[in-house]
């Protein structure tokens, strides 16, 4: 079976989450393994319950209103299999100097503690999310006058796609790998649901009902295309993604109608133009 490549596009910017549902790090570096960025979604912070913050109440996650407000980081950027401890940054962007009493005092509860991940995963489904500059484009002209970057979508990577890309192209790939960079390959398997975490304020970002309104009408609330990691690697902004799209296997049929199409091709022309009709063997 063969193999027919795709270059899609390029990382426009890469982003890691170090505590679950804290705005993020750009990054222009980073390894990548089975569990996805290094570091990503490492932490968290829970409840009494077990329960992880996030902006949505399931079975595992607790909405707590005022994470997106806080930031996260890993000291110096650190990109290796091992970051280390994060920073928990304040809504100045200023490193708390103990995250458990600031979060405590920041939702005022008094059941929350940072932890780190263990048995019981922190992302939501796959771990990587993968999200285009025209489906980000698509977003920004359904609802002019509100801001938006791709800091609502809380994508891993965001790619830079060539002009006249439509939006929602990541559909395309579901189904497929892709290789970025050198090494790295991984496989898209579904797109994610959206919640009112898209419209809730962070930083410099204010509250919108009209964005997850816009993705519901134009895209039945579903956004981006998330992937599972095939063979781990490096990823850099600038690298290339390149889609791995499979030819399909030729069977005993087609097999039969290539070979009859290039048997006529070679048959010489009777006096009439005609080529001579044979019968089909199998």
């Amino acid at each position: 079976m063969g193999n027919d490549l795709d270059v899609v596009g390029v990382i426009e910017r890469l982003w890691r989450y170090p505590i679950k549902s804290t705005g993020g790090e750009r990054l222009h570096r980073v390894d990548v393994d089975e569990r996805g960025l290094a570091g990503d979604r490492l932490f968290a912070v829970r409840d009494a319950q077990g329960k992880f913050g996030s902006g949505k109440n399931t079975r595992r996650f607790r909405r707590m209103d005022g994470l997106l407000h806080l930031g996260s980081r890993y000291p110096r950027g650190a990109s290796g299999p091992d970051p280390g401890a994060p920073e928990l940054l304040d809504p100045a962007g200023r490193a708390v100097a103990d995250p458990t009493a600031y979060l405590r005092a920041h939702l005022g509860r008094d059941d929350v503690e940072l932890a780190r991940e263990g048995d019981v995963s922190h992302f939501d489904q796959l771990p990587l999310s993968v999200l285009t500059t025209a489906t980000l484009d698509w977003i920004r002209r359904e609802v002019p006058g509100v801001p938006v970057d791709e800091r609502r979508f809380r994508p891993n990577i965001l790619v830079r796609t060539p002009p006249g890309t439509p939006p929602f192209v990541e559909d395309e790939w579901i189904g497929s790998e892709a290789v970025v960079g050198d090494t790295l390959r991984i496989e898209f398997l579904r797109s994610s649901e959206r919640c009112v975490m898209t419209n809730q304020a962070q930083r410099d970002l204010p509250h919108s009902p009209l964005i997850l309104r816009a993705i519901a009408r134009g895209h039945g609330n579903r956004l981006d295309a998330l992937a599972r990691i095939a063979l781990p690697g490096t990823a850099r902004a600038g690298d290339r993604v390149v889609l791995v799209r499979e030819r399909p296997r030729p069977t005993r049929l087609n097999r039969y109608r290539a070979g009859n199409r290039r048997k006529r091709e070679l048959e010489p022309l009777s006096e009439h133009g005609a080529r001579r009709m044979t019968s089909p063997t199998f």
